[in-house]
């Protein structure tokens, strides 16, 4: 094949890798293929089997050694972390919580189902400190 037609297909692939969500495959075959244009444009002028031994070894060696370090540093994949954490954070009490009891609490202007584990009234108006949350519901202590 000529060397344009690797490059032309080398971007092609790498244009198919942003506009999908393949998570860091096709990108290491388009630059296989732009790597093979290059060399064929450099004058090595081998064989179409190996163009296509080049391409493919090129290819899956660089997809082997550069996948996990690029889905490391963008953060793709692996376990995910908690966008937000409430523990620790401070709520207004709008609604008194007797130990063990239900009440109502405002946190960053969401209205939540409060529980306190503790032995003190959490009255009205007091600001507490947010221990754990279990689904809608954050278990409370006081400041």
């Amino acid at each position: 094949m000529d060397w344009w037609i690797w490059v032309l297909g080398g971007l092609v692939l790498l244009l198919g890798e942003v506009l999908t969500p393949g998570g860091f495959f096709v990108v290491f075959f388009g630059a296989g293929a732009i790597l093979v244009g290059a060399l064929k444009l450099l004058g090595w002028g081998g064989p179409a089997w190996a163009e296509w031994l080049v391409f493919t070894v090129l290819s899956v060696a660089s997809l082997a050694l550069f996948r996990r370090p690029l889905m490391r540093r963008f953060s793709l994949g692996g376990k995910s972390k908690p966008v937000d954490q409430l523990p620790g954070e401070r709520a207004l009490v709008t609604e008194d919580v007797a130990p063990g009891g239900v009440g109502k609490a405002e946190m960053r202007g969401a209205s939540w189902t409060a529980r306190t584990s503790g032995v003190v009234v959490l009255a009205r108006g007091h600001r507490c400190i947010v221990e754990r949350v279990e689904g809608l519901t954050l278990w409370l202590k006081a400041e």
